[in-house]
């Protein structure tokens, strides 16, 4: 539980009503009774295994207090349930094969083991007596004061009683008093309480958590879904671009075959005229679909690789561009894509607002790592985040483990930069 978390529940008007108090006096007394057994099982293991060492036998339950952190910390989020709706997450992490000694290599190797094993050694050397102490004057102060008159009236026979062994009450006036000052001590003892269990309880949750590891568990979640998502969005592409080719392209070739046939059937006059529009148009329509085929998954980069993809699009390209890559491998679709993109992006942004009068694109692949380099000699000044979607290619870059850098000085020379830690595919070497 917070801090926050723990005001809140003291500031409600209702609190003494609430089942708040009785809540943590069971979490302060089972966790003081945990820390007490916790010590005396540490203290027997430290006893037997030293005196065993000798003969070998007791290394393993020297061994055994270093896990004692592990049942311990279990008890703690168990027992938190009681003051704190929010589950603690078990952060250990699960042994990869079945057995003692897969899950002992798991558990002395991760971090959580040894932060369970300061909450344990914490606990029974200095939380237990605070835990148990302020239970037992929290609970038989109060009840103390208020059964003044009970025990005046009983053990004292109208006389004198001492309370709490210590203040002698020799009158019925002074034991109502002191019944009163009862009535005063169940609430600032209830308050007391509340927050001492509050406190301990977000002190626990901090120690036998780790937030770094959990930050780092939703970041590889987080990174691996990215993952995903580009994969699935690879095969949608490639699905889209099969059904264009092989269903709506195939149609329209059809259809332009059949408009040229008819076209040349035809007599002379308007209706060869409306048939020449419609074959003329239909061939248009054909070039931008193939056009809008080779946007969404070229087929060669599918069939041959980077390398002849880059090739096309610079044998397309307004602007004069050289290509020189050395990229006889063949790498995953998404990395494939991702450079084929960025190249796309950056000869279209050079065409559109450069200048330039020259392209290179040189690359190659060398030590693990995949670097195309894209460069002309235009005016420069680009800028990533200035609507040019090399911003978008960046995020799309870092999904599959790369780097996109860009350098555009004013007056040029502009130089974007793919880089990419990645291995080829087995069967393209």
């Amino acid at each position: 539980m917070s801090a926050q978390n723990v005001w809140q529940a003291l500031a409600r008007p209702g609190f003494l009503r609430s089942g708040w108090p009785l809540r943590s006096v069971g979490y302060l007394i089972t966790s003081g009774l945990t820390g007490l057994l916790t010590l005396v099982v540490a203290l027997l293991l430290l006893s037997i295994g030293g005196l065993l060492a000798v003969v070998v036998v007791g290394i393993p339950l020297l061994g055994a207090i270093a896990l004692l952190g592990v049942p311990v910390a279990g008890i703690e989020r168990r027992s938190l349930r009681m003051i704190d709706a929010r589950p603690v997450p078990d952060v250990h992490r699960t042994p990869p094969r079945p057995g003692l000694a897969s899950w002992l290599r798991t558990r002395f190797t991760e971090p959580v083991t040894w932060r369970e094993l300061g909450f344990a050694v914490l606990l029974m050397v200095v939380l237990w007596p605070i835990d148990l102490f302020a239970v037992i004057l929290g609970v038989t102060v109060p009840l103390a004061l208020l059964a003044t008159p009970f025990l005046l009236a009983t053990v004292g026979e109208g006389q004198q009683v001492n309370v709490l062994k210590a203040y002698p009450v020799t009158s019925w006036p002074a034991a109502f008093a002191s019944c009163a000052a009862g009535l005063v001590a169940v609430v600032a003892c209830a308050y007391g309480l509340g927050l001492l269990a509050g406190s301990r309880g977000a002190l626990a949750r901090v120690l036998i958590t780790s937030p770094v590891s959990q930050l780092g568990d939703r970041i590889t979640e987080l990174t691996r879904s990215r993952v995903r998502l580009v994969d699935a969005f690879e095969a949608e592409r490639g699905r889209i671009e099969r059904d264009l080719h092989d269903g709506a392209q195939q149609r329209l070739v059809a259809l332009t075959i059949m408009l040229g046939v008819a076209r040349l059937d035809a007599p002379a006059g308007p209706l060869a005229e409306q048939l020449t529009r419609a074959h003329d148009e239909a061939g248009r329509v054909l070039v931008e679909l193939r056009e809008l085929i080779r946007g969404i998954h070229p087929p060669v980069l599918t069939d041959y690789g980077i390398e002849a993809a880059v090739v096309e699009l610079a044998a397309r390209s307004a602007i004069p561009v050289d290509v020189s890559l050395a990229l006889p491998q063949r790498f995953s679709r998404p990395i494939e894509s991702t450079v084929y993109f960025v190249v796309s992006e950056a000869l279209s942004n050079m065409a559109k607002h450069s200048g330039a009068s020259h392209g290179e694109i040189i690359g190659g692949y060398s030590r693990g790592r995949l670097a195309v380099t894209i460069c002309d000699d235009g005016r420069g000044g680009a800028d990533s985040e200035a609507g040019t979607g090399l911003l978008g290619l960046g995020d799309r870059v870092s999904v599959v483990g790369g780097r996109l850098s860009l350098s555009s000085p004013p007056g040029g020379p502009t130089r974007i930069v793919v880089e990419i830690s990645c291995q080829p595919l087995p069967d393209s070497e």
